[in-house]
C-alpha cells in the first residue's frame, strides 16, 4: 500500500551557504535550477506486467484453489539526469497496483486469501537516438533488485520470501511534445531466479517524462523581482505527541495521500535543518534538509533513533502582510533507523526512508517565526521483504527562519 501512491520526485541536494532572508532581489540565484537539477527529470509509466505465479510455487504440503495475479503496474523514475543529449542515468521503482493473491490455501473456506508483495527497483543507463524531429528511440540497461514477500500459515512458510539482484534491459520510443514534456512507450525485461522459484518479469507501458530545463533569463528575472520572501534556511524542533492516529488513518485510507504503518510511536523529539535551493516567483520552493530523532513506541516503549536527509516540496498558498501559510510534502528521504524490530514487528533493515507532510506558517515582518503541524512516517518502500512501517501521529514544530 505504501509506495503505490508514491509518485513524487525525490532528490538529496546541498548548495553553498547563504545567510540572510529578505524580499527576493535580482541577484537571487535560487530562482534558477541548481546544476544538479538542470536537465534532470522525473517520469511515470503505467502498463501491464507479465510474471508467473502458480499454485505449484507453494511449499510442499500447501495448495491453493487459484492465484490472482493483477497486471496493472506503475513504474516511477524517482530521479533521472541527462548527462548529455544522448545519455542519461536514472533510478526507478516499480510495483503492481494490486498484489498477487493465493486463494483458499489448503481448502480454507470463503474469501480466504494471502497476499504476495512483489516490488522492483533499478538503476539504469539510457541511450537516446533521434529518428525524426519529435521522435527518438531509446535503450536502457543496468542493475535491478526484485523483492518478494511471501506468507506463512500457522507460522509455517507457504511461499518463501525472495530478494535478489539481476540485470534489467529495455527499450522504446519517445515523443517530444515540447522542451520539457515527453510521451514514452516501451518494454523492460529482468530475469527471474530458479533457486527461489521467481519467474522473469516483462513490463509493457506508456507514460510521460518531465525534464527541468534551465529557465530563461526572463523567467529568472520575473521570479527574482517577485518581492516575496522565501527563507534561505530554517531550524526547527518538533515534538511528536502520540495523539491523532485517526488523522493518519484518514489520509492513508479514506483520502490516500499519505502512508500508514503498523509500528506506532507514542513520543518523539527531532531537530531539523532545511536550506532552500530553488523557488518560483510566489508559490513553490524546493528545500533540502537533515534531521535526527529519538522516539518511543506505543506498545512496548521501544526506544529508537533516526538520522535522515530529505527533499522538501513547499507550496505557499496564502500570503499576507504578516504571515505566509504553506503546505509541505517530503518523501523518500534516506534514513538510518537504529532498531529493526519495534513492538515485535519487523520493519526491514537499518536503511529506510522518511516521509512527512505538514501545514505551517512563517510569521513576522521578515518571516523569522515558523510554526507547523506534521504527520511523519518511516518505511523502506518494500525494497526489502519485511516492511512493517512506522506511523508517527500529530507532530508539532517551532522554528527560526533566516
Amino acid at each position: 500500500m505504501m509506495t503505490q501512491r508514491r509518485v513524487v520526485v525525490a532528490a538529496a541536494l546541498m548548495l553553498g551557504c547563504a545567510l540572510s532572508a529578505s524580499a527576493q532581489t535580482k541577484d537571487d540565484s535560487r530562482t534558477q535550477y541548481p546544476a544538479v537539477l538542470a536537465n534532470s527529470y522525473a517520469a511515470l509509466s503505467v502498463g501491464a506486467v507479465d510474471y508467473l505465479f502458480l499454485p505449484q510455487q507453494l511449499q510442499n504440503g500447501f495448495r491453493a484453489s487459484s492465484v490472482d495475479a493483477p497486471h496493472l503496474t506503475v513504474r516511477v523514475a524517482l530521479f533521472g539526469h541527462e548527462i548529455n543529449r544522448f545519455i542519461s542515468v536514472q533510478g526507478s521503482y516499480m510495483r503492481p497496483v494490486k498484489f498477487v493473491s493465493y486463494r483458499n490455501v489448503n481448502g480454507a473456506p470463503g474469501n480466504d486469501h494471502h497476499h504476495v508483495r512483489v516490488n522492483f527497483g533499478s538503476v539504469t543507463l539510457k541511450t537516446n537516438a533521434p529518428v525524426a524531429k519529435r521522435e527518438s528511440l531509446y535503450a536502457e540497461g543496468g542493475f535491478a533488485i526484485t523483492s518478494r514477500t511471501g506468507f506463512a500459515i500457522d507460522s509455517v512458510p507457504a511461499l518463501t520470501d525472495a530478494h535478489f539482484a539481476s540485470i534489467l534491459l529495455g527499450g522504446g520510443v519517445d515523443l517530444h511534445v515540447n522542451r520539457n514534456w515527453d510521451l514514452t512507450a516501451g518494454m523492460t525485461y529482468s530475469p527471474g531466479k530458479a533457486a527461489v522459484d521467481q519467474q522473469r518479469t516483462i513490463f509493457s507501458s506508456v507514460g510521460f517524462r518531465y525534464t527541468m530545463r534551465p529557465l530563461t533569463a526572463e523567467q529568472v528575472e520575473a521570479s527574482s523581482e517577485g518581492g516575496f520572501i522565501f527563507p534561505r534556511q530554517l531550524i526547527q524542533l518538533e515534538y511528536s505527541s502520540g495523539a491523532g492516529y485517526s488523522v493518519n488513518d484518514f489520509v492513508s485510507t479514506k483520502v490516500p495521500i499519505f502512508w500508514g504503518g503498523n509500528a506506532k510511536v507514542d513520543m518523539g523529539v527531532a531537530p531539523h535543518y532545511e536550506r532552500n535551493v530553488f523557488h518560483t516567483r510566489r508559490l513553490f520552493a524546493l528545500d533540502v534538509g537533515t534531521s535526527a530523532g529519538v522516539y518511543m513506541t506505543r506498545q512496548k516503549d521501544d526506544r529508537f533513533y533516526t538520522a535522515s536527509v530529505y527533499p522538501l516540496f513547499r507550496f505557499t498558498f496564502l500570503r499576507s502582510r504578516v504571515v505566509d501559510v504553506y503546505f509541505a510534502y517530503s518523501a523518500a528521504g534516506p534514513t538510518y533507523i537504529s532498531k529493526v524490530f519495534l513492538d515485535d514487528l519487523n520493519t526491514g533493515r537499518h536503511f529506510t526512508f522518511q516521509d512527512f507532510m505538514s501545514l505551517g506558517l512563517f510569521a513576522g515582518r521578515k518571516r523569522h517565526l515558523n510554526l507547523g503541524v506534521k504527520l511523519n512516517h518511516f518505511s523502506n518502500g518494500n525494497i526489502f521483504t519485511q516492511n512493517a512501517g512506522v506511523t508517527i501521529p500529530l507532530t508539532f514544530s517551532a522554528g527560526y527562519a533566516f
